[in-house]
């Protein structure tokens, strides 16, 4: 929410199937988050660091997810960065929302 995102162009490495990951990855399910995270304590944060949250969940929280920065240096023979942007309004589905993921069928 406060990390910064990359616009990437796939160097089509046969290695990956010509692919390249579309993120950074959890490192939290979202039921530890959930118990573990306050929303206002984490909103102060990224108000802090410049990002207006207008709704999100506390299960999407910077916290839950592999650093970015890391996660580009091991795929740089995947993709070429294009730009790179600073999120300063976040949008996402509030906590009462069901994930795309743990949706069945």
């Amino acid at each position: 929410m406060a990390d910064p995102a990359f616009v990437v162009r796939g160097k089509g490495n046969p290695a990956s199937l010509a692919s390249a990951s579309h993120g950074a990855g959890r490192q939290m399910p979202r039921k530890q988050a959930k118990d573990k995270f306050h929303w206002k304590a984490v909103q102060n944060r990224l108000e802090k660091k410049g990002a207006r949250v207008l709704s999100a969940g506390v299960d999407e929280v910077p916290c839950v997810y592999k650093n970015i920065r890391e996660v580009m240096k091991q795929q740089a023979d995947l993709v070429e960065i294009g730009a790179r942007f600073d999120p300063k309004i976040v949008k996402m589905c509030d906590g009462g929302s069901k994930a795309e993921d743990s949706l069945k069928g």
